[in-house]
């Protein structure tokens, strides 16, 4: 290997392990912190390279030797592995990169992860054990990005066997599992050390069992569904008990209560006179047992990218790369070429004397586009996705996160409520001064400024509050609604699963607010950028740059030391509208397409740059604003060195038939119905905006469409569209991803660049998109 690019190799090597770290500790530093023991992998390979693919073939009943070698291999869909290799796939030990930031280090057999591994998610999360047949199957640890911890064994995926979890809030489970639940016989313990040792069913308790309560109170009985139901024996530290039969609506509730021979009356009286069965499940209602993390994508579903020679040709219909559709678009290929063999599955060979793929073909195979030619016949009519549920969890009592959304709610509120001068939009440069903060102390029995609450003490910081509530000011929003959206009585939703990133996201209950956990690299650029950021708005009303409406910080007292940052800002797709479609937009093609199958697009997809099959037409009153507008913010962000940032566009279709499909313009079933109307005056940009989409198709030629033709087919629709994630530095990071991806693909493809040809490539692209619509 060239050098120079063993150099970028192991720097972004060292990148990738950094981020991992980061992400970890930084889900630590919000959860809790867990240790787990990793593959130490100089030594594991230095074992391995002599016996280690023999005794994989032994484990696997195979004696067919193989020969085994040392590769190093850059994907072109942007995948790379390094380590032992035989025939035409990994063999014995290697470690291998998915572009997505997945990474698997450790045994392989013929393809397949099956020995012993480590394989990392982009999350931060980690799991070190036993590997079969692709899946984690054995004995084995699992970290997730929250700190939760399980030890024990495992079966296709799932936690099977005998197991011991520990939980970042500090509860944790030694017992029996079946099918990722916990079924059996098993000791939780909360983290007041009150705890049940019984039997399990389904995740909860139920059976016999026994929970003991931190002051000594006990119950020993049946339970069903997580409560006591049946016969059981409530009993106290002094001797007293009450036995009989239990039920939670109290029909059924039978029993008889038995005072301690060691006490008088009069004490016994005074001790528990008051006393209802009614009080056990009250009590036992703030006890609620811990859920696991859902992990995004399973190490079995992970496919490898297998080199086949370019001797040969295949024919059949294209396939992904690899689970995540990521793939490479570089225009310098390689003279070999690769196809998607699923995780383990080997290569069949090519027939001898085929003529290879045509280049186009391999194209649209690499990037999964989905090539629309009208030479093969009548295009078939597009559909509306599928209705999504409403987004998120929401946050209860007994979340992991209850306790941090009651710390930003009381900040919160009274951030927003604390008397201060009326807000003057000519603001002095102090007020922008990064050390311009406030910090609250929340003690749990209130104070002179604060309101007693049922958490532990936190300390609370204001970034710049002035400027923020000058912001808010700007911005129109009214106080009252704004500490009604974010504390009101309906609690927040936290979304599924952690953004690429790592942050975290939880929505208002009205949809107007959303609240993203932030790193601290990211707080010092918008801290950076917020003078320019406020004269923009001042400045320009219809900008579309995300709107922030407060930058805050949670910190824990006492022990656990850690800090939790917030920015809080508009969801753009509020709207009285339903959003049928969602862009993700950068102008850029590496890795650029949504990483799920057609059947499970559903109306929350957020789809991307190559999935892209329309043109958006302005109407002629708002085209030239648009591109006036786009022009000055990104002018913005080219000069506060921002880059990755992108357009979310969102997509109302007005007519969509009985049978879900999109019904177009001039189609007989619209005679009579009433076209878009033109925006009502005062509309800002990029908000309910009425608007015309062309339908494209990709066809097939000697050069990668990154917009397809238009084909004269028209759709009215409601636009949403705003630029979001403008706080990327072009750090050391960046500046590596650049270097490295530069080595294999073409530099303007890819999304880490200079900002100032991200600013110009990213206008070129909206440009090309967004056009006048001249009917």
């Amino acid at each position: 290997m060239i050098g120079k690019e063993g150099g970028v190799l192991k720097a972004w090597e060292a990148t990738v392990k950094k981020t991992h770290a980061v992400a970890k500790k930084r889900a630590n530093s919000i959860f809790g912190t867990i240790t787990i023991g990793h593959v130490e992998e100089d030594h594991h390979q230095e074992n391995h390279h002599s016996n280690g693919s023999n005794r994989v073939a032994e484990e696997n009943g195979s004696s067919e030797p193989l020969e085994v070698y040392h590769e190093e291999k850059f994907l072109p869909n942007g995948d790379y592995y390094t380590g032992e290799w035989a025939e035409s796939f990994p063999h014995g030990f290697g470690k291998y990169l998915w572009l997505d930031g997945c990474m698997y280090v450790g045994d392989w057999y013929k393809g397949k992860k099956t020995g012993r591994g480590t394989f990392s998610w982009p999350s931060g999360a980690t799991y070190e054990g036993e590997f079969k047949n692709g899946f984690m199957d054995g004995t084995g640890v699992y970290t997730s990005a929250n700190g939760d911890t399980y030890k024990g064994q495992w079966v296709m995926n799932l936690k099977q066997g005998h197991g011991f979890k520990s939980f970042s809030n500090g509860d944790w489970y030694d017992g029996d599992w079946k099918k990722d639940v916990t079924e059996g016989k098993g000791r939780y313990e909360w983290k007041d050390e009150s705890h049940y040792f019984g039997e399990w069913k389904n995740g909860v308790i139920s059976g016999k069992g026994v929970f003991v309560f931190h002051n000594g109170n006990k119950f020993e009985g049946h339970w069903e569904d997580g409560v006591p139901k049946g016969t059981g024996t409530f009993k106290w530290p002094d001797g007293c008990y009450y036995a009989g039969n239990w039920s939670r609506d109290g029909r059924d509730q039978d029993g008889t209560y038995h005072p301690s021979e060691s006490l008088d009356e009069e004490e016994d009286g005074h001790c528990h006179a008051h006393w209802e069965p009614s009080e056990l499940y009250t009590a036992l209602s703030y006890y609620r047992v811990g859920r696991g993390e859902k992990v995004p994508v399973l190490p079995s579903q992970k496919k490898l990218a297998i080199w086949r020679s370019s001797k040969g040709g295949e024919s059949g219909k294209p396939r992904r790369m690899s689970v995540d559709g990521r793939v490479s678009l570089g225009s310098d290929r390689s003279s070999d070429r690769w196809h998607d063999g699923g995780d383990g599955e080997a290569p069949i060979p090519p027939p001898p004397k085929t003529p290879p793929k045509a280049a186009t073909d391999l194209d649209d195979e690499l990037m999964n586009i989905q090539i629309e030619d009208e030479s093969t016949g009548p295009l078939k009519p597009l559909k509306a996705p599928k209705k999504a549920k409403r987004q998120g969890e929401t946050i209860c009592k007994g979340h992991k996160n209850y306790e941090l959304m009651l710390n930003l709610q009381l900040g919160i509120r009274h951030s927003v409520a604390r008397p201060a001068p009326s807000a003057s939009l000519d603001l002095k440069p102090s007020a922008f001064d990064p050390k311009e903060k406030v910090w609250t102390r929340f003690p749990p029995e209130g104070s002179k400024y604060t309101p007693p609450h049922p958490s532990a003490e936190f300390k609370w910081k204001d970034y710049c509050p002035v400027v923020f509530r000058a912001l808010r000011k700007l911005f129109k929003v009214d106080p009252a609604d704004y500490m009604l959206s974010i504390c009101g009585n309906e609690a927040l939703r936290e979304l599924c699963s952690p953004g690429k990133s790592g942050s975290f996201f939880y929505l208002t209950n009205d949809d107007r607010y959303m609240i993203k956990t932030m790193k601290k690299a990211e707080v010092k650029a918008l801290l950076r950028m917020l003078p320019a950021y406020y004269t923009h708005f001042r400045t320009y009303q219809s900008t579309m740059v995300t709107k922030y409406y407060g930058l805050h910080c949670v910190k824990l007292t006492g022990h656990i030391q850690r800090k939790v940052r917030f920015i809080i800002m508009g969801n753009l797709f509020r709207s009285k509208y339903n959003t049928h479609r969602r862009y993700d937009l950068k102008g850029s093609s590496l890795g650029r397409t949504t990483d799920k199958p057609e059947t499970e697009i559903s109306e929350t997809t957020i789809l991307k740059d190559l999935d892209l099959n329309f043109i958006f037409r302005l109407q002629s009153s708002r085209f030239e604003e648009f591109c006036s507008q786009i022009d000055r913010d990104c002018e913005l962000l080219e000069q506060e060195g921002i880059m990755d940032y992108s357009l979310l566009v969102g997509i109302h279709f007005r007519h969509i038939s009985p049978e879900g499909e999109l019904v177009p313009c001039g189609s007989e079933n619209l005679i009579g119905k009433a076209k878009n109307d033109p925006d009502p005056p005062g509309a800002l940009l990029g908000v309910n905006m009425p608007a015309r989409v062309e339908r494209t198709v990709r066809k097939r030629s000697s050069e990668l469409q990154l917009v397809g033709e238009p084909i004269g087919e028209f759709y009215d629709v409601i636009l949403h569209f705003g630029i979001i994630d403008i706080l990327q530095d072009y750090d050391i990071s960046k500046k590596l991803e650049h270097a490295y991806k530069s080595i294999q693909y073409d530099s303007t493809s890819i999304s880490a660049v200079d900002p100032r040809l991200y600013s110009r490539r990213f206008r070129d692209f909206i440009l090309r998109i967004f056009t006048e619509d001249s009917s």
